[in-house]
C-alpha cells in the first residue's frame, strides 16, 4: 500500500491538531466549570431563600400564636 499526502498528515497538521484539541478541552473544562459552578450557586440560593422563607414564615406565625 503506497501511502499518499491523503494518508499521512504534514506533522505541522498533526501538531496544530493536537495542540487544538488540548487548548480547545482546557477551555471548555474551564467554561463548563464556571457555569456549572454559577449555576449551582444560583440554584442553591435560590432553593434556600426559598425555603428560609417558608420556614421563616412558619417560625413566625407559631411564635405569633404562642404570643398571642
Amino acid at each position: 500500500m503506497k501511502l499518499t499526502k491523503k494518508h499521512l498528515k504534514p506533522v505541522r497538521e498533526q501538531v496544530e491538531d493536537q495542540v487544538g484539541d488540548q487548548v480547545w478541552y482546557q477551555v471548555w473544562d474551564q467554561v463548563r466549570d464556571q457555569v456549572y459552578w454559577q449555576v449551582k450557586n444560583q440554584v442553591r440560593n435560590q432553593v434556600w431563600y426559598q425555603v428560609w422563607d417558608q420556614v421563616e414564615d412558619q417560625v413566625m406565625d407559631q411564635l405569633y400564636y404562642e404570643i398571642n
